[in-house]
């Protein structure tokens, strides 16, 4: 399918223009919207350009959350938002309805997403980091404020250290052991949900998701 460039900028500045939340849990969404997004999807596929723009409404927050938090980055997040939207256009003919449109828009953000850390590896930056809206850097857990009430400045300093180390932590796991550790655990997502997501099957996310968790333990083990 030959996207017509002023669609192109049409979508992208469609895109361009959505605000988006602090990052949050992610829970799936009821099975009740999935028919409701078959139509849409059938829809755009006669060629309803509004009805695809509803279905990047239904999800685009979620998916950028999801990209930025997966690669630590608003730029990169937002590019790869941005990727992931302009991908699911283009190959939207082929959509076969063998899964949900909202599996489908998440196993390329999370292909996406999988690439650029593999990359970012293989360039040695284990790091992951975000820029501000000053130029600075500032880690990516380190978003999560403390908000119990009450919370002393000695306890906020003990969190602060502690988000470092399991920053550090997670930063030394393999892109695919740090993919599956935070769509199970920080985005709520079930096994089964991720080994749709990642193409392959729930036993084989359950052992990745094992050795990411031993692997984190050993690197926390001294912490008290």
């Amino acid at each position: 399918m030959i996207v017509p460039e002023s669609t192109k900028i049409k979508l992208t500045g469609y895109l361009n223009g959505i605000g988006f939340g602090p990052s949050s849990r992610r829970t799936e969404p009821s099975r009740s919207t999935h028919a409701d997004d078959a139509a849409l999807v059938r829809e755009a596929q006669r060629g309803n350009t509004a009805a695809f723009e509803e279905l990047v409404h239904q999800y685009d927050r979620a998916v950028l959350r999801l990209a930025v938090h997966l690669t630590g980055s608003e730029d990169d997040g937002q590019d790869i938002y941005q990727e992931a939207f302009l991908r699911a256009y283009i190959n939207l003919n082929r959509f076969r309805f063998e899964s949900s449109f909202y599996t489908w828009i998440y196993r390329i953000v999370t292909n996406l997403c999988l690439d650029h850390l593999r990359k970012k590896q293989s360039r040695g930056r284990y790091l992951i980091r975000k820029g501000s809206s000053v130029g600075e850097h500032e880690e990516v857990l380190n978003r999560v404020p403390d908000q119990r009430s009450g919370a002393s400045p000695e306890r906020s300093l003990v969190g602060s250290e502690l988000r470092e180390c399991i920053r550090h932590a997670l930063g030394r796991l393999s892109p695919r052991e740090r993919m599956v550790f935070e769509l199970k655990h920080y985005h709520g997502l079930s096994l089964l949900t991720v080994a749709g997501l990642l193409n392959t099957t729930e036993s084989t996310i359950k052992n990745t998701l094992f050795r990411a968790t031993h692997k984190l333990r050993l690197q926390l083990s001294d912490i008290r």
